[in-house]
Parts: C-alpha cells; structure tokens; sequence
C-alpha cells in the first residue's frame, strides 16, 4: 500500500508560516549585530549539511534551527545598516509579503490566458512607474510599446539586443540568423559587461563591440560615438545598437542621452538605456534631469530590486515600439494557442523575454508601491542621497581623501591619500580590508585612471547618518591607523639602509685599527 504524502496542511502552513515571518522579523531586528560580510571560510558551509539527504521528513523546528546553525553565518547581509558596497540591494516588508502571496499562488504568467490578472496587473503598474519616472509616453502600453518585469537588467540586456537586431535585418535575424561580421554594437570602457555578455549570447562574438572613448566626468563622448559609427558604416558595417548609461557601476557617470540619441536617430541604431541603478531616482523630479534625452531611447531598464525598495529580482524595462521586440522573441506551438491569444487582443509576456515560464513579479512591486505610495519612495531616494551628499562633504573637507565628481546620487568615491613613497594602490585595498575585517562596515572598490579607488553606495533602507558618520570615523582611524603604520615601516627601513652604509665604514675604521696596532707591535 502507498504511503500517504505528508503534504503540509494548510493549517500547518498558517502555524510554521507566522514562525517563519517571526524568524524574518527578529532577523531584521538583530541584524545591526552581525558582522556585515560573512567571516565563514570556503567549505564551512558545507560541513555543516549532512553528507546525505533525509530519509524521512523532520520537524519544521529543525528547519528554523539550521537557518541560524547554518545559513546564517555564511550570509553577508545585504539589508545592513552598514552595508555601503556594489550597489544597494533593498527589500523591504511589502515586497516580502507580496512575494509571499505570489508563492502561495503558485501561478505561471507565461500567457494572458493563464492567469489574465498576472499580466493586467503587470501592465498597468509599468505604466504607473512609467508616468513615475517620467518616462516617454511611446513607453506605456496605450502606446506603441510598453513594459515589462524582468529578472534581471542583464537579461533586459540581452532581449534589447535581440529587438535591435531583428529590426536591424528586417526580421532576417529570425530566419536566418545574425550575420556577425557586418553588425556592430557601441559601448564605453564604462558600460556594464553584461552588454558585452548579450552580444556573445547572440552570436555577434566580442568583435562586434566597439568601445567609445569618455570624457573626464567617464561619460561616454558622442562626437567619438560619432566618428566610430562614421568609420563603420563607410567600411560596409551596420550599427545595430548603442548602449548609454545612466549611473555607470563603478561612479555613477551618466551618459548625454540627447546628443547620443541623434547620433543613434543618424544612422538607424536602437538606443538602449541602461539604467539599472538610478533610473529609478527619477521618481525624484528634482533629480530626472539626470535622464534627460530619455525620449530618444527605443529602449530603457532600471531596477526596483536595487533602491526601490524592492526584492530580487524586479528589473523594470520598457520598449518603445514593442513590434521589434515580439518580432524577435515571439513562438507559438500548437499546444500554447487560445482564443485570446489568436484573436490578438491580449499581451503574452512570453514574447517579451528569453524563458517561457514567468513568475507574478508584479505582486511585490504593488505592494511596494500602495504601501510606501510615490511620496514614500521619493523620501527614501532623497534620504539616500542626502546621506552620500552629506559624506563626500566631509571627505572633500579632509585632507586624507579626494572625492571623485560628479557624485549626484548615493554614491561616493573615495581615494585616499598617502604618504610619499607609500605603494597607494596597495595601501588603499589595505584600507578596504581592514574595514571589511572589522565586521561593522562593508564596502567595494574599482579602479579610475589605473587608481583603486573606495565606492561608497548608500542606500539600505536601515541606513541611518549615525551609521554613515560610523563609516566615516572607521575611514579616518583606518587611514590614519595605516599612514601612522607605513610610516614607522619607512623609517625601520631607513634606518636599515643607514646601518647598512655604516657597516662598511665601520669595517673599514676597525681594519685600520687593526693594521695600525700590527705595525705598532712589529715596531716594538
């Protein structure tokens, strides 16, 4: 006879799911006391699993004991109010809770017909964010294009690729495929690598890419933009696509949209936007400026799931003409046809990214916005860059540090200075480490000009100045903890190479002592 299933029975689900959000809220609560990045050593997490998996079911207890055995040891924690590096990576109490109701409904969003509110919700709160951002009425789905949830700016990435190129061929990129040696895509030496990563993906291999050079702000310089498509399209190249970016990962640069957007209208390219990071700022009016030119774009990503308050994943993207994109995505097998779908007046967010399946993604993004509402979330961005504001201005009035500019949002670069002699680079990853060791803070580096530079990204919504003005004297007790060490180093090794010229000359005073006491004693 076959056992019985031991399934978890809804009133089951109600006792160990009010644990779980407790375990959630307690862990928020303590998570001030942990050390920010994980101090566990590879393997460790390993060793403490059983070599084998369970025979038998056990009791959800246990389950909850080896979060805090297990788990949590090896977690570097994003959500802490000390957490300054990458990039935020927000999630709050809405989200979770709507990505809990999205779980509990298990639904699959691949078509309209299989849960019509998962894609009508979806719909219209990108057209919310649409109006929020600011962003060009060809974007909203009364429009010629419209919006979508993806999982990532990576893969936003990659399908604006895909749409570039089936317009770029007239569709001949469905049929035939691409044609690697004539298209060629514009990035800067700035641009995220996954536009870099798409174009290997589809099949234009890395020589397709042309790198732009940038100004002294790192922004990518049109009549460079200019002049490279110029050269391409003389030698019989097409320019499928060019990648502008508003807030760069490593300083924030922002590209001149405008300017590039005629250049791209000049030649036919799509304009993509990459906005990961700040795009979502724009729920700012005061800090939408930062996009201007955004009506040139054909298409647009930003991410909620980075300082929106959002969990992961939630990567907002838009088109501008939506017939490209489905042009390039859309396949229909027999066994996903529906009245609806063939009669053409629904969406099929299948056409409109790489897999088939789709999770509510929507769910959270609306929890997140009836909670917090547009004031909130425009508190929280205004917080945020206040904070990182008000940091550069005690850096820029600190001898021991220079501030990269412009810094408009919440992130500051950093580049500590050194003492004469001092290996700077070498000292500024020491700093970096040191800071990171000690558990209270974690931050990230890149590099400007060949220099490490220190990135600062404030932005976790537990974040408060208190913490910000702790980073800021745990930076100078580090600098100076090190400049004091480098210096005691130095004068040691002075003090060497002084002993180390004396020697000789000390040899030589008691060789001629020497000398002078055998003549003294022959004499005698």
């Amino acid at each position: 006879m076959t056992e019985p299933v031991p399934h978890m029975t809804p009133e089951q689900f109600r006792q160990h799911g009010h644990e779980v959000v407790d375990w959630i809220a307690d862990y928020w609560e303590r998570i001030g006391s942990l050390p920010v990045r994980s101090t566990v050593a590879p393997g460790d997490v390993r060793a403490g699993l059983p070599a084998a998996p369970p025979e038998q079911g056990e009791p959800f207890a246990g389950v909850l004991a080896d979060l805090d055995r297990v788990v949590v040891p090896g977690l570097t924690h994003w959500q802490h109010p000390g957490f300054f590096g990458y990039f935020p990576a927000n999630t709050s109490g809405p989200s979770v809770l709507g990505d809990l109701v999205s779980a509990g409904l298990g639904v699959q969003g691949m078509s309209w017909v299989t849960s019509p509110a998962a894609t009508e919700l979806e719909q219209h709160v990108m057209d919310w964010f649409a109006e929020l951002l600011g962003l060009p009425a060809s974007f909203r789905s009364t429009g010629t294009g419209g919006g979508i949830v993806q999982d990532s700016s990576s893969g936003a990435n990659l399908v604006a690729l895909l749409a570039a190129l089936h317009r770029a061929s007239g569709g001949g990129t469905v049929r035939r495929g691409v044609e690697p040696d004539r298209a060629t895509v514009y990035v800067s030496a700035e641009t995220h690598s996954s536009m870099e990563k798409a174009v290997r993906i589809a099949g234009l291999g890395s020589e397709a890419v042309r790198i732009v050079e940038v100004d002294g702000d790192l922004a990518m310089n049109p009549g460079a933009l200019a002049a490279r498509m110029e050269r391409d399209v003389a030698r019989g190249y097409i320019p499928v696509l060019v990648c502008a970016t508003v807030g760069t990962t490593s300083t924030t640069a922002v590209d001149p949209l405008a300017a590039i957007g005629a250049v791209c209208q000049k030649h036919g390219a799509w304009l993509h936007v990459d906005a990961a990071y700040a795009g979502v700022s724009a729920v700012v009016p005061e800090l939408r400026e930062l996009q201007a030119g955004v009506e040139w774009a054909d298409s647009y990503t930003t991410d909620a799931h980075k300082w929106l308050l959002t969990g992961f994943d939630a990567t907002l993207f838009w088109v501008a003409d939506r017939t490209a994109l489905t042009g390039a995505l859309a396949i229909l097998p027999e066994y996903l046809r529906n009245a609806a779908t063939d009669a053409g007046t629904v969406v099929d967010y299948r056409d409109w990214q790489i897999p088939l399946g789709r999770r509510f993604r929507a769910l959270k993004l609306w929890f997140v916005l009836r909670w917090y509402g547009a004031e909130g979330l425009r508190a929280h961005i205004r917080s945020s860059v206040a904070l990182a504001q008000e940091l550069a201005g005690w850096a820029e009035a600190d001898e021991r540090f220079d501030v990269l500019s412009p810094h408009p949002l919440s992130l500051v670069c950093l580049t500590p200075r050194w003492p004469a002699g001092v290996d700077a680079d070498v000292a500024t990853m020491t700093l970096l480490e040191r800071l990171n060791d000690g558990g209270e803070v974690f931050l990230t580096h890149t590099t400007v000009s060949g220099r490490a530079v220190l990135r600062v990204a404030v932005g976790a919504p537990s974040t408060t100045r208190a913490h910000v003005e702790r980073l800021w004297t745990l930076l100078r007790e580090g600098h100076d903890w090190l400049a004091a060490d480098f210096a005691a180093q130095a004068a040691e090794q002075a003090a060497a190479r002084e002993a180390a010229r004396a020697e000789p000359e000390r040899e030589d005073a008691a060789n001629r002592a020497g000398t002078e006491q055998s003549e003294q004693a022959a004499q005698a």
